[in-house]
C-alpha cells in the first residue's frame, strides 16, 4: 500500500474524520476531533522530520495484547510520542501485506470506537 491507498481505506471506515496537524501529518479520528473523537492513525508526510532518525511513514493504535509481538517485525517500532498508548510506527509502506494492514487498521478503529464515551457515540 501507499499513502493514497491507506488514506482511501481509512476514510472508508465508519465515522472517520481526517485533519492535518503537527506539521505535515494526516491524522485520522473516530468521530469529529472537536466533538470528542479520538485519533487512531497518523500518516507522516514530512520527509524533513525523518532526517537523523529512523523514518516513520505511518503510525496507528495497536492491540495492547499484540503490541510487543508487532514490534518484533522488521520495520515496526514504537510510535514516537505514542508508544506508551501502545501505538506502533512503520518504517515503510511494505512492512505488511495490504490485507494484513487493513485488518490491523480495522481493529484499531474498532478499539478506539469502543472506548468513546456514550455521548460521543450517540452523536455519531
Amino acid at each position: 500500500m501507499d499513502v493514497e491507498g491507506v488514506r482511501k481505506f481509512l476514510r472508508s471506515l465508519p465515522h472517520v474524520a481526517e485533519t492535518r496537524q503537527w506539521g505535515d501529518n494526516l491524522v485520522f479520528w473516530v468521530g469529529d476531533k472537536t466533538k470528542g473523537g479520538k485519533m487512531f492513525a497518523l500518516i507522516n508526510l514530512d520527509d524533513e522530520s525523518r532526517l537523523g532518525r529512523q523514518p516513520v511513514v505511518f503510525s496507528f493504535a495497536a492491540d495492547p495484547e499484540r503490541f510487543h509481538e508487532l514490534l518484533e517485525i522488521e520495520g515496526v517500532m514504537p510510535a514516537p510520542y505514542l508508544a506508551r498508548a501502545k501505538w506502533v510506527a512503520l518504517a515503510g509502506w511494505n512492512v505488511f501485506r495490504k490485507a494484513e494492514l487493513e485488518d490491523l487498521l480495522r481493529q484499531a478503529h474498532t478499539r478506539v470506537f469502543d472506548k468513546l464515551p456514550k455521548k460521543v457515540k450517540a452523536a455519531l
